[in-house]
């Protein structure tokens, strides 16, 4: 008589476990730029055209970190996993629980801590005599009273 192999209740969490996060990290991919969605062609529309303008003001600003959710699923997988491998029994399952927790709570930080970041808010007072206010993550060589174009929410030296 064969004998069948039976997987474990633990090999068959972790699958599991490992198919919801591809699943989960699956949905949050972006597409590339340029690329089309699938509810949307190409536009057709004609590029912006560039304004011109003198820098008056030049802020440094906080960045925002919006986290994806990438960081507290991995750190979910990885503390529930490491959780898993201590104690027995029910103490096995606060354990993993525990583990899963804390870990989601240090991946999201750590995400948020990397977004996070300094960005520059440029105050352009146009050549038509708007102003417009432009946040963008260096400055390069831009100074106030420098000549400048505005591209694609973006500040050029001109």
């Amino acid at each position: 008589m064969k004998s069948r192999h039976i997987p474990s209740i633990t090999a068959l969490r972790l699958s599991l476990c490992a198919m919801v996060a591809v699943g989960t990290l699956s949905a949050c991919a972006t597409q590339a730029p340029g690329e089309p969605r699938p509810d949307q062609g190409y536009s057709s529309a004609p590029a912006a055209s560039a304004t011109y303008g003198r820098i008056e003001s030049i802020e440094i600003v906080r960045g925002s970190s919006n986290p994806s959710g990438a960081g507290a699923i991995v750190g979910g997988l990885v503390g529930g996993l490491l959780g898993n491998q201590v104690g027995g029994g029910t103490g096995r399952t606060a354990a993993t629980v525990a583990g899963a927790v804390g870990g989601a709570v240090a991946g999201n930080q750590i995400e948020k801590n990397k977004q996070a970041g300094d960005a520059y808010q440029i105050g352009v007072r146009l050549d038509n005599g708007g102003f417009v206010s432009i946040v963008q993550d260096s400055i390069t060589d831009l100074r106030i009273g420098d000549r400048v174009s505005v591209q694609n929410k973006h500040v050029y030296r001109y």
